[in-house]
């Protein structure tokens, strides 16, 4: 029983924060202020009906999921209306979302990753849902603590949770047990992890330890997180005013170089990791940290593989999530009654539970992890439980609308020291001049 879409029909979440994404963020400043006209119409028809756009950013199974889900919404609420809109992948979200505003005419609800929300949440065209997610069905405090944590900006709910990951370990069962490696297990350190790579690392059949995306980008970047905050820094001080992690980043810098002086590391160097994964499915590499969007493709590589938290300094579980939302956009009362509606149904466990089993999400909520459909996926997915249970200590990267130029400057540092251009002082020291200087900017 697969859990997700295959991976490159799903959105390719880890690459939204590449070069550029600044910019992005730069002409959303400008554009989302005071006086965008609304989106055009009131959405009340003749009949009373209230119709609504969405914009979903999915493909392939994904839409096939929302659009099912969305018939059964018409079916149990006949005075409200969803139509498809857009024609926009997630990836580009945040662009056309950006230049939607700007033009004065924008959906009811769009698909906007997590790491988007700060940024698009400037727009005070975009409702918020805090007191429609505390007055829900499910109590607030039953989600996950990073899917609330995504959708709340200066403490103020900005959007709805969409969908929810976690990072784990996956490894190849197949070459532990030709190196007489055992598996690891809940615990295990960053240590073991570099000496595990080391170990099951043979340059004469190209086989590697170990994977890392090479690019710069965020899906380079959100890896080191769990590492930093292991350490007890953060992404941001919390002053405000320059990075929190000077000291705890230069040791997490110090892990990714002893890989790459080991010469363990597989390091990817296109967008999307798509190469990465394809060496691990090709029975090449040993250990890749992923999500659970990834074991669809594992097992349709015919991979026998395990599942385990990723190593920490401390032997405390510490993981990353990268959750995404449905953002709501105010285009008068009656599409706004109506889209607080659709969003807020989306939620409940009975249909987040078949959007997570079709779409690749873990659950939202605790009641959802509960319900026998969620069990019986976990049973039948070797692996999933270890990445819902990591949900228990997840954290999220901080909804900033520095967070950005943070992510570019670390991503920058990450690659200098995977190829061996810097040293980790030397690379996290241009990374905080960087990301400092950003900080310092007023929004």
């Amino acid at each position: 029983m697969a859990v997700g879409r295959h991976r490159p029909n799903r959105p390719s979440r880890r690459s939204v924060l590449r070069r550029g994404s600044g910019a992005a963020f730069g002409a959303a400043a400008a554009a989302l202020v005071p006086g965008c006209g609304a989106g055009s119409g009131d959405g009340v028809g003749p009949d009373g009906r209230v119709t609504i756009e969405l914009w979903h950013g999915q493909t392939d199974t994904g839409r096939a999921a929302i659009e099912a889900l969305v018939k059964e919404f018409h079916r149990n609420h006949p005075g409200i209306r969803v139509d498809f809109g857009g024609g926009v992948l997630a990836d580009v979200m945040l662009q056309k979302v950006t230049a939607a505003l700007a033009s004065g005419s924008y959906p009811d609800v769009a698909y906007v990753f997590g790491s988007d929300l700060a940024g698009i949440a400037r727009s005070p065209q975009v409702v918020d849902l805090t007191d429609t997610v505390r007055s829900g069905s499910v109590p607030w405090s039953d989600y996950w603590t990073p899917a609330r944590e995504a959708v709340t900006v200066n403490k103020r709910v900005r959007a709805a949770p969409a969908l929810l990951d976690a990072l784990a370990v996956v490894c190849n069962k197949k070459l532990f047990h030709d190196a007489a490696v055992p598996l690891p297990e809940p615990g295990w350190t960053w240590q073991e992890f570099q000496e595990i790579a080391k170990r099951l690392t043979d340059p004469a059949h190209g086989i590697f330890g170990t994977g890392w995306p090479g690019v710069g980008d965020e899906d380079t970047v959100w890896r080191l997180w769990p590492m930093v905050w292991d350490l007890g820094g953060e992404v941001i001080a919390a002053n405000g005013h320059g990075i929190g992690f000077a000291e705890a980043g230069v040791r997490a810098l110090e892990t990714v170089q002893a890989l790459a002086r080991d010469r363990s590391v597989y390091i990817d160097p296109k967008p999307g990791s798509e190469q990465m994964y394809q060496v691990f499915a090709s029975g090449r590499m040993a250990m890749v940290a992923t999500g659970p969007w990834q074991l669809p493709d594992i097992a349709q590589a015919n991979i026998d593989y395990h599942v385990v938290p990723l190593p920490s300094y401390s032997r405390r579980p510490m993981t990353i999530s990268g959750p995404d939302t449905w953002t709501v956009f105010d285009n008068g009362t009656a599409r706004v009654r109506a889209a607080r509606t659709f969003v807020t149904w989306l939620m409940q466990p009975r249909q987040d539970v078949r959007w997570d089993i079709q779409a690749g999400s873990l659950p939202l909520s605790r009641s959802t992890q509960s319900l026998p459909e969620w069990k019986a996926q976990a049973a039948g997915t070797e692996g999933l439980g270890v990445f819902t249970h990591a949900l228990e200590s997840a954290r999220v990267r901080p909804a900033h609308p520095a967070y950005p130029q943070i992510s570019e400057a670390l991503g920058e540092a990450v690659v200098a020291v995977l190829l061996g251009r810097s040293s980790p002082a030397t690379a996290l020291r241009r990374c905080a001049d960087q990301a400092n200087a950003a900080l310092l900017i007023p929004r």
